[in-house]
């Protein structure tokens, strides 16, 4: 596995993202702190896992990775400056750069529209090419990805569930980004298929020098795909360092319980 040396594409800071709960009174409202102090980077060339259980915060991390999410303090750079507070010009440079594969392809992806349509939307919302160059990169991307020409033709509902995740896998890369953040994107599929998405996320993070954020409640997956891990516990990062060294050394009781808690690859 690569390891990045390059600057970080996104850096996050001390980052807190507090939410009031519905619950507690008006004048002593309960506070979710659902993010509580991060520091976290992602360079090109590296996947670095996050892991954790449900509720540990770590999709509110995805969302502020992606932008979605603004944080209740702390800073967010983007290729070194300052992003929270974003011109258009940066959000649309923001857009390009980072991509996101979510948990379940039969929701992320628009049911009405054919495959073809679907990995032309983001060229033709980026103004990228001309009606031909679209045509030409959507064979590129359903062959990059592993599907065949045809595939263009079909909807969704007319594919298999992994097949439908290598179309959001496929649209996440159509803008040629730096980074992708996969939030659980396994998860929502056959155990036999898991393993053929993140052997694919895996090949292409090597061939085309993406850095990958891989969020996941399974630390056995995390294990397989990461070079870095992150494991994140009631909204802070509890233990950080190579994926090795987090599995043979583990300095954390947190994480030790996660170890102990997955039994074998892919089958949780």
């Amino acid at each position: 596995m690569s390891i990045s040396t390059g600057q970080p594409v996104i850096e996050l800071k001390d980052v807190k993202v507090h939410h009031r709960a519905r619950t507690g009174g008006l004048f002593r409202p309960n506070v979710v702190k659902a993010v509580n102090g991060v520091d976290f980077s992602i360079s090109r060339g590296e996947t670095v896992g996050i892991v954790g259980e449900s509720g540990c915060g770590k999709s509110t991390l995805a969302s502020v990775l992606v932008g979605l999410q603004a944080p209740t303090s702390g800073q967010v750079l983007f290729h070194g400056k300052p992003a929270i507070k974003r011109s258009a010009a940066m959000r649309k440079e923001f857009g390009r750069s980072v991509s996101v594969v979510f948990q379940d392809p039969a929701t992320a992806l628009n049911p009405r529209m054919t495959i073809q349509d679907i990995l032309t939307d983001p060229l033709q919302v980026h103004g990228i090419g001309n009606a031909a160059s679209r045509a030409a990169k959507v064979k590129e991307l359903l062959a990059l990805v592993g599907l065949p020409a045809s595939a263009a033709e079909v909807t969704p509902s007319q594919v298999s569930g992994g097949q439908r995740q290598r179309v959001a896998i496929a649209r996440a890369l159509a803008l040629d980004p730096d980074i992708i953040v996969a939030d659980e994107p396994t998860s929502a599929l056959d155990v036999s298929v898991r393993a053929q998405v993140l052997n694919l996320l895996s090949d292409l993070k090597a061939r085309l020098n993406l850095g990958m954020v891989f969020i996941s409640h399974d630390i056995q997956t995390v294990r397989y795909v990461s070079d870095r891990i992150c494991v994140m516990y009631f909204g802070q990062i509890v233990e950080e360092g190579p994926a090795a060294q987090v599995f043979d050394n583990p300095s954390n009781d947190y994480t030790k319980k996660l170890l102990g808690a997955a039994p074998s690859l892919l089958h949780t």
